[in-house]
């Protein structure tokens, strides 16, 4: 009979690695914990006390307006604010802002990576002008657009009305579109080609064997193929439009004013950072956005089950 001397050793050495390597993970993730603990998990959960309190120096939704310190208000707040025609005038503009930006980013990044798909002589070229802007950022993307469409300092000085087409509060808004989807455009073509690249060749060749014709055998047989990818962008591509706030800080003085461009995410900012530091107001415009937000990824993956995935 074996000896049971030579069996047991295996069991505590397996858990001894298993121990030492579970705690030098933890040891290598623990500086990039605690960044995320203080200035992501801590600002997050904070920020769900901030509407319970009264904060605004000046301003204010119905009865709290005029408040010069922090008081206890309780669920008041809550009721004042999300109850108020501002809040959901920025909801209204923010969800017209995700369709002029989020469908037309995703079209036109297919577009571009179903021309970069071709075998052609200089493609490489083209991919890499088409993928370029993925490396510039919100701020970058607004000054160049700002130089070419500004009223006063403008390249083309585009009115429209009369008025500088970033002054206009029916034009603003789509052409901060404009600005946004140039912007992810290059990420958009490369989420794109790389779901083209994933789909064998050798379906294609069968459906141009059967008679398939180019734009049949994109709607029957690339794009089915291709949904899991363009449902990717249309998730990702959704959250970050509606997180949307630099274009409008930079871009559009009118929005400002007049609230033609006050996305969700703009007015958090607004009601936080302007003189009278409405804090808690702007503690509840962000958790309605982040509701908003939620709620929208929930009905995406429930959505999930029409995409078609490939085994």
């Amino acid at each position: 009979m074996r000896s049971r001397d030579a069996s047991t050793p295996r069991t505590p050495s397996r858990r001894s690695k298993r121990f030492r390597e579970t705690s030098l993970a933890y040891v290598m993730l623990a500086p990039s914990l605690v960044i995320f603990a203080i200035f992501v998990f801590y600002p997050f959960i904070k920020n769900f006390t901030f509407p319970f309190y009264q904060t605004s120096t000046a301003g204010g939704f119905g009865a709290f307006a005029n408040e010069s310190k922090p008081k206890w208000v309780g669920w008041e707040q809550w009721g004042a604010v999300l109850g108020s025609r501002d809040f959901w005038h920025s909801v209204w503009v923010t969800v017209q802002f995700v369709g002029l930006t989020v469908p037309l980013g995703i079209a036109l990044g297919l577009l571009l990576a179903v021309i970069a798909h071709q075998k052609l002589a200089g493609i490489t070229f083209y991919r890499t002008i088409f993928s370029s802007t993925v490396a510039s950022s919100a701020a970058v993307a607004s000054t160049i657009f700002f130089s070419l469409v500004g009223t006063q300092t403008g390249l083309w000085k585009l009115q429209i009305n009369g008025h500088g087409i970033l002054d206009d509060k029916t034009w603003a808004l789509p052409a901060i579109a404009v600005v946004s989807i140039w912007q992810s455009l290059g990420l958009s073509f490369i989420v794109m080609s790389s779901g083209l690249q994933a789909i064998p060749d050798d379906l294609l060749e069968a459906a141009r064997v059967d008679g398939a014709g180019a734009s049949r055998r994109f709607l029957r047989v690339t794009l089915p193929l291709l949904s899991p990818t363009v449902f990717f962008a249309f998730v990702v591509g959704s959250i970050s439009a509606f997180k949307t706030f630099a274009e409008i800080d930079l871009l559009n003085p009118i929005g400002k004013e007049t609230g033609g461009t006050s996305l969700l995410a703009y007015q958090v900012k607004r009601l936080a950072f302007d003189s009278d530091s409405r804090t808690g107001q702007a503690a509840v415009f962000a958790v309605g956005l982040f509701a908003i937000v939620l709620m929208l990824t929930l009905i995406q993956m429930r959505l999930e089950r029409r995409v078609h995935y490939a085994r």
